[in-house]
């Protein structure tokens, strides 16, 4: 070896040793931007409300069967853009705003949609020199022409207003001038050698330096800025960020524009962010960010960037509920802000619009760096009438195996073969069920993925046999940034083919991550994401098996010596797209990859299993998402609530948090109380940092280890109606996990509550997030309902507070009186040994005496059920009646699970006989119950009936 390449190596150690150790301190929030540092943030900020240069070219609007096209002009620059607004079916309306002509082409995102929307008709109504009138449904649009604005409609109530505002921006591509070329550089070197003589100071230092006045110098070089004209900066086409410096060749291209919610009292989503489920005025503060970062220990209550971006929001009141979908993958930020919605409107339009008393306008700004500017609005007018238009336009969530939805452990990393045994042998002794070992990037040789550390995992193969053997599977993580190492593989097949994102000068984008000097995989090219396919093949991915799942980390992308911890934005994909452009887009395009690759592995019979940390509209359709590097700290677990049910809401219903946090140690009753809010949240998943105390259940003493057992065996009791609400959101778009105000839309006193949500329509949980709590307040909506806590000793009426015990065995869980939930009682090591086990139906009476419910079968591993072969059951219980029938005539599912106990809450009377009669009435029988009476709880034994098949069961007074 020569001494450059042990250089090399030593490097690339060291740089390893020093992000683990920068991991384990809090976050440096000096290394990710503020809007100040963003030159199209501050510019589009700077922007006066009310002056818009935008209107309609006067005789420019053509009709069309669905869609009007329009040109509108710059006052100020005389640039000419085009409009397209597009009726949809499903009440949605999409516009699009672009240039005619431009000197580069604009990015418009691909294969997020997961088809070309289908059109709707319209009817014009009116038409003046001022003002266009169309009607769809029951909504109605109003564009005005000087300026332009665009009024979407409900019942002839505007719900959404864009423009009014005036904060329209769309900066055109322009060829750059050679005194601005010059100019910005002698900025840029002037700027970097004030910046490189200038010694950095200490903390300490700031903090004793912090009231001091400023040297003369200082204050000289501050009134210059103020007399330079602002355009000096705009028209540089060069912008650093401490030591990084981004070339933007092809200057300022931003978009910008205002989009008003008018009657509503809250909006939500865009995620990720750590922050509250109903979003915050940014008045004064920094706007929400939508910008993939790696982001270690993230702070908490603010908008700072995150893993991932879904550039999505939702608008609710006690009337209705809309959606606002921004179609943009560069860097976006939003400003929000609120006002008495009366007071705002023009008097123009209040012919259309009769405010409430006191009813809230809520003004947002996007703001992004490129593109175009291409936005759906979905008019509702119910939550999951938006939640079915979303989905319409980018797809339900994915249905995922069986295993997935039940309990994963992991760690940074189990150390060898060894290590994986004995901890799968553990949990058999301690009676713990998990479906999924996961193994961390030290499993790999060298950080070389797709390969394995021989010394540690001499026989991969037979590790994972061995699990199988036991109904288990594994996970490996698989990252897109790539060793440059000749004799891996993957590299010199990537580097030899041209298929990784390119530096700014052409040559393959070098930086740095785990491996070392990396090159990242460019999945924006379709024949590269077909061979990165190609990998997860057996023949392929050596050590590999047909149970092994993947796991997509660090996909944001992450680069550890590149500004904000990414790429740089001058860096290019394929077709000649700048980083900029598209780089919230990366980890959808990898997930996308590799879910692929491992469906064609299956030849395309299995559904697979991806995790990814970074996401974007539409990653629901390729598997789950986690929250990042959260920390075993109490606020953590607290805010993983808001980030799920925010997540919920806008699509992506398959998420959940690393369970224990993922840095630091926590102690006994955090963790009980983190598996317990895990258990009632869809992905299920203990995770831990490399320098963190290990933490399987069966280190910790008795009491603690029991109870975490406990909340991992209730996960697995629930699995089938986990499994029927996925199947739902599968169809349908609705959230897995909700806020309560998606199912009582016009209870205000749900608007902003975070800490206690449904799963589906029928479990109500408020989880312990603070430390040493003994009672809880859980509010239970709706006053004509009944709520059931669990396991079901007590009712209690809706539409009140109720003050709880909260010991360290439970957690508030409530059913909701009308519901049926199917169970399975009998937990066993794992989800796929539970496949033929009997059912038990918990029915939970409402002020009726009726309940109903519903429950989706398939083999929970295969595609067979898009080739029909589920059922998919309802479940009523009216006049003391039980009965199931199929949903789906034809569909067909055979199965040996048969009802072993139905416990019905609720029941005074104790029924003198029970008979069941199968599907073809000729057979009945009577069944043994026991009633008792100080709970109301009838418990029936045995119908042994066949779950896939039509049933009734009778109850005599």
């Amino acid at each position: 070896m020569t001494d450059f390449h042990i250089f090399v190596r030593f490097r690339s150690v060291v740089c390893v040793l020093i992000l683990i150790v920068c991991s384990s301190l809090a976050i440096d929030m000096s290394k990710f931007k503020k809007c100040e540092d963003s030159s199209f943030c501050k510019r589009n900020q700077a922007i006066p409300l009310g002056q818009s240069p935008y209107s309609v070219v006067p005789g420019s609007i053509k009709f069309s069967d669905s869609a009007i096209d329009v040109q509108i002009i710059n006052s100020k620059t005389n640039v000419v853009l085009s409009l397209q607004v597009i009726v949809l079916q499903h009440n949605t309306v999409r516009f699009k705003i672009n240039e005619i002509n431009p000197i580069h082409p604009r990015y418009e995102v691909q294969d997020v949609l997961v088809k070309q929307p289908s059109h709707s008709s319209y009817e014009k109504v009116k038409e003046t020199d001022d003002q266009v009138h169309v009607k769809f449904n029951n909504n109605g649009l109003i564009i005005t022409m000087r300026p332009l604005r665009l009024d979407f409609l409900i019942d002839n109530q505007i719900a959404v207003s864009v423009n009014s505002k005036g904060l329209m921006n769309f900066e055109h591509y322009q060829a750059r001038k050679a005194s601005d070329s010059l100019l910005g550089s002698l900025f840029s070197y002037f700027s970097s050698e004030k910046k490189d003589e200038e010694p950095e100071k200490s903390s300490e230092e700031d903090e004793n330096n912090e009231e001091e006045p400023k040297d003369e110098e200082e204050n000289a070089e501050e009134d210059s800025k103020e007399d330079e004209p602002k355009e000096e900066e705009e028209q540089s086409w060069e912008e650093s960020f401490h030591e990084h410096k981004d070339s933007r060749p092809k200057g300022p291209s931003s978009v910008g524009l205002d989009i008003s919610f008018l009657g509503f009292d809250n909006v939500y989503g865009i995620p990720e962010h750590a922050d509250s489920l109903a979003l915050k005025s940014t008045m004064g503060k920094e706007p929400y960010r939508l910008f993939n970062l790696d982001v270690f220990e993230y702070d908490l209550n603010n908008g700072m960037a995150l893993y991932g971006s879904i550039p999505y929001m939702l608008a609710h009141s006690v009337n209705k509920t809309v959606g606002v979908f921004w179609l943009n993958a560069a860097e976006t930020w939003i400003d929000i802000s609120t006002e008495d919605a009366k007071k705002n409107m023009l008097d123009s339009l209040m012919s259309y619009f009769s405010a409430e008393e006191n009813s809230q306008q809520i003004d947002t700004h996007w703001m992004s760096e490129s593109g175009i500017i291409d936005v759906f609005v979905m008019l509702g007018p119910k939550p999951h009438d938006v939640f079915q238009q979303y989905a319409a336009l980018t797809g339900p969530a994915t249905l995922p195996p069986m295993f997935a939805i039940a309990y994963h452990q992991c760690r940074w990393n189990y150390n060898d073969q060894d290590d994986v045994i004995s901890v799968d042998a553990n949990f058999d002794k301690h009676d713990i069920p998990y479906d999924v070992l996961w193994l961390d990037i030290e499993h790999t040789d060298g950080k070389r993925y797709m390969t394995w550390d021989t010394h540690k995992f001499p026989n991969p193969e037979e590790m994972q046999n061995k699990l199988a053997a036991k109904g288990r599977r594994m996970v490996t993580i698989v990252d897109p940034h790539i060793k440059r190492d000749d004799d891996y593989h993957i590299h010199r097949e990537a580097s030899s083919k041209g298929y990784y994102v390119k530096n700014k000068d052409g040559g393959d984008y070098e930086g740095w991550c785990w491996p070392g000097s990396s090159s990242w995989i460019d999945f924006f090219n379709p024949e590269v994401r077909d061979w990165w396919a190609s990998k997860f093949a057996l023949d392929q991915y050596k050590g590999s098996t047909p149970t092994l799942s993947v796991w997509n980390d660090m996909n944001e992308m992450s680069v550890f010596n590149g500004p904000e911890i990414t790429m740089h934005k001058d860096a290019v994909h394929y077709g000649g797209w700048e980083n900029r452009d598209v780089h919230n887009l990366y980890g959808f395009y990898n997930q996308m990859s590799t879910y692929n690759g491992l469906k064609r592995r299956s030849s395309d019979k299995e559904r697979p299993f991806v995790l990814s940390r970074a996401f974007f509209a539409g990653t629901q359709r390729y598997g789950a998402i986690w929250t990042g590097d959260n920390i075993a700290e109490w606020s953590h677990l607290k805010m993983s609530l808001p980030m799920m049910l925010t997540l919920g809401v806008t699509g992506m219903q398959f998420s959940g948090a690393d369970v224990g946090g993922f840095f630091q140690n926590p102690d006994g009753e955090l963790l009980v109380r983190w598996y317990q809010t895990g258990a009632y949240l869809p992905f299920f998943r203990a995770h831990a940092h490399l320098d963190t105390k290990r933490r399987e259940p069966w280190l910790f003493e008795d009491k603690y280890k029991n109870l975490m057992r406990e909340a991992i065996r209730h996960r697995y009791a629930l699995l089938p109606f986990w499994y029927t609400l996925f199947h739902e959101a599968s169809q349908s778009g609705s959230p897995v996990v909700a806020p309560l105000w998606v199912e009582y839309p016009e209870d205000k006193t749900t608007f902003t509550m975070e800490d206690q949500y449904l799963l589906g329509r029928d479990l109500l949980i408020k989880p312990v997030t603070t430390q040493g709590q003994a009672t809880l307040d859980v509010y239970l909506p709706d006053k004509d309902q009944l709520w059931y806590d669990l396991p079901g000793n007590k009712f209690h009426l809706g539409g009140q507070t109720i003050h709880v015990a909260t010991p360290l065995n439970m957690i508030p869980v409530f059913q909701r009186g009308g519901s049926i939930i199917p169970r399975k009682e009998r937990i066993r090591r794992c989800s796929s040994l539970m496949t033929d086990d009997p059912y038990t139906l918990a029915v939970a009476l409402n002020k009726k005496g009726e309940a109903e419910g519903k429950l989706y079968m398939d083999d929970g591993i295969s595609f067979d059920y898009q080739k029909g072969k589920y059922e998919y059951r309802e479940i009523t219980f009216k006049r003391g009646k039980l009965e199931s029938k199929t949903l789906d005539p034809s569909a067909h599912y055979e199965t040996k699970s048969w009802l072993e106990r139905i416990v019905i809450l609720g029941m005074s009377q104790n029924p003198s006989q029970i008979v069941v009669t199968d599907k073809d009435g000729s057979k009945k029988r009577q069944l043994e119950h026991e009633h008792d009476p100080a709970s109301y709880r009838l418990t029936i034994k045995k119908p042994a009936v066949n779950m896939a098949e039509d049933w009734n069961i009778v109850l005599y007074a």
